[in-house]
């Protein structure tokens, strides 16, 4: 599956802080979500961030789709809610 870059903005969330999509997985790697807990679907991907490499979801919500950054992360990449950041996403397919 081909990588795909983009550049976002952090953004505070609920239990992680996610970086939005700008485009649809669905669409782009032609594969569809599976589940990944109680009551969510999704995709779950291999992603880099400030030069940190990290394994993450990314999940819909209200159309659009949010990478996940969990706070270890945030920390090693020294990112902060509002920060625009380069990011670099593909799927993990047999996870």
């Amino acid at each position: 599956m081909r990588k795909r870059t983009f550049t976002a903005e952090l953004l505070a969330g609920h239990k992680e802080d996610a970086l939005q999509l700008p485009f649809d997985p669905v669409e782009v790697w032609q594969i569809p979500p599976v589940a990944l807990w109680r009551g969510r679907r999704g995709h779950v991907v291999a992603a880099t961030v400030n030069g940190v490499s990290f394994e993450t979801c990314v999940v819909p919500r209200q159309k659009k789709f949010f990478l996940l950054v969990d706070q270890n992360t945030k920390a090693l990449a020294r990112l902060a809610t509002g920060d625009k950041v380069s990011a670099s996403v593909k799927p993990l397919i047999n996870k």
